[in-house]
């Protein structure tokens, strides 16, 4: 198990992002337990899951450096139930100590999330 599946993301039942090349992709499922108060996934739960799938886009693009999340946007396009979600991330554009990146939520072929973020890159 690695250390990011003993740390927070695995609390979540969730394990470690595919990366290589700039892209990374996380599935996870979802059950009663990630839901909010409305009965459908909640919005933490997925901003947590979009920000550890774009640092490991990032990280797969680095040469010892950490990303860290300077800003993180998600737009909420529709509600999620249980069952499997899938996230996908992309760098988008690399600066000397900034990266972009975009990433998305999906479940049944359908959009629930859209999200941007800016990672500083920290030496470590």
């Amino acid at each position: 198990m690695s250390d990011i599946e003993q740390g927070f993301i695995g609390l979540i039942g969730a394990s470690d992002p595919e990366a290589d090349d700039g892209e990374a992709s996380l599935e996870v499922e979802v059950d009663e337990r990630h839901l909010n108060a409305a009965g459908t996934v909640h919005g933490g739960l997925l901003a947590t899951l979009v920000d550890t799938t774009m640092g490991a886009a990032i990280r797969s693009t680095t040469d010892g450096e950490t990303p860290a999340t300077s800003q993180l946007t998600l737009t909420y396009l529709r509600p999620g139930r249980p069952g499997r979600l899938v996230v996908t991330a992309s760098v988008r554009k690399r600066g000397e100590s900034l990266t972009v990146c975009e990433a998305d939520v999906e479940q049944d072929g359908s959009s629930l999330v859209h999200a941007l973020a800016t990672f500083a890159l920290l030496d470590r």
